[in-house]
């Protein structure tokens, strides 16, 4: 029989949104002041909740239960992004310690930066699997300020901490609840989503080499601009794209860097930062080779030259399937006519923990599909009926 408390935990996540307020969302990145006071808070709570609470050397804060098993993984992170939404992350984290207060054998985790605010991204899920070295913590800058991450760790007294990690064979699984930062619930009149896959993200830099020239003094037959020469490239791959990908392939451009960057200068070099997604492997390499197939084109036909470089290429994580019918038959028991099958167009910590244990993600609506951005809201309904759903999941897998 259920004994979760869905007041309490509406309370918590209500809570913790007041640590870094901004409007109606927070603003926490990762190892700020106001990160480091949610994670101390969340702490709190997990001792609370009869766990053993600490805090390790990347900030990783863990809540280990103290009885036997077999037990379960559960969580997500709490940071955000910059002057972003209060759920995301933090509805995952909380859920797990609803969980845990509820009396299942549950180790709750909050794993550092997943928001990727420094190099690497998602340092805290991969530490804890063993693949983020010392080395790539040495090289780690914050992408906004170029603050080392050494420096940050130091500032956010977790310096000299160790980093741990999952003791192999504790866990049966991992379970991630998330708002769907997406639309396809809320059109639907849906109201839980039961992941089928997280989306790989490969990264990609374009740096398109010109000729920096005076902007009124070079004529346009003259002219090796680098500008244009991205504009036209990024318009072809927009054109292409579709005719190749999948049907939930998704494509950005995140940054265009001009330089010089001055109005009467012509830009003698462009560089882009450039993603896509898919949870399929055959998808993520068709849009690879047209990548690669248009960036010839262009060193073809323009005056500029064009050099591509892989940035990262993760790999699809598929959800698993024993876990997938323990929410299936939560979601059916309790809202039969209004949840889905449905795969992850974000990124997420669970694709990480797969690869060393079986996982599966939740998904409640978000109001709009509005996420990392301060309106993001799911109405406490839905968050209710969330949880009700992954405790009866959990139950039901650990029956198993």
């Amino acid at each position: 029989m259920s004994m979760i408390d869905t007041e309490a935990f509406l309370r918590d996540l209500h809570e913790l949104r007041k640590i870094g307020q901004f409007r109606t969302g927070v603003h926490r990145p990762t190892f700020s002041p106001q990160d480091m006071e949610s994670r101390h808070w969340l702490i709190d709570r997990l001792t609370a909740c009869g766990l053993q609470a600490s805090i390790d050397g990347i900030g990783n804060v863990y809540g280990r239960h103290k009885g036997s098993g077999p037990h379960l993984l559960c969580g997500s992170h709490i940071e955000s992004q910059n002057e972003a939404g209060w759920l995301d992350g933090a509805l995952g984290v909380l859920a797990a310690v609803a969980l845990a207060r509820a009396g299942l054998p549950v180790d709750v985790c909050a794993f550092a930066d997943e928001e990727g605010h420094f190099d690497g991204g998602f340092l805290g899920s991969r530490s804890i699997i063993g693949e983020l070295s010392e080395d790539e913590i040495d090289r780690s800058r914050n992408r906004t300020d170029g603050t080392p991450l050494r420096d940050a760790l130091r500032t956010a007294g977790l310096d000299g901490r160790p980093r741990m990690r999952l003791e192999a064979g504790r866990h049966k699984g991992f379970f991630e609840m998330h708002i769907e930062q997406g639309t396809q619930l809320e059109q639907g009149n849906l109201r839980i989503g039961v992941v089928t896959g997280i989306v790989a993200i490969w990264q990609w830099r374009l740096k398109v080499q010109g000729q920096q020239d005076h902007a009124g003094g070079t004529t346009m037959q003259e002219r090796k601009d680098a500008g244009l020469t991205a504009v036209r490239l990024l318009a072809a791959i927009d054109a292409e794209f579709p005719r190749i990908a999948g049907e939930r392939s998704t494509w950005t451009t995140g940054r265009i860097t001009l330089d010089p960057g001055a109005p009467n200068i012509i830009p003698g070099t462009a560089e882009i930062l450039f993603q896509f997604r898919d949870v399929s492997m055959p998808a993520l390499e068709r849009m690879e080779a047209t990548l690669r197939a248009l960036v010839r084109e262009a060193n073809r036909r323009e005056r500029c030259t064009v050099s591509l470089v892989a940035v990262s290429k993760a790999i699809p994580a598929l959800c698993d399937p024993a876990m997938m019918q323990a929410l299936s038959a939560a979601a059916e028991q309790l809202v039969s006519d209004g949840w889905q099958m449905m795969p992850s167009g974000a990124g997420h910590d669970a694709q990480n923990i797969a690869r060393h244990m079986p996982a599966a993600m939740l998904f409640v609506p978000s109001i709009g599909g509005i996420s990392h951005h301060w309106a993001e809201d799911t109405s406490d309904a839905d968050l209710a009926l969330g949880i009700q759903v992954l405790d009866n999941a959990a139950r039901r897998f650990l029956a198993v």
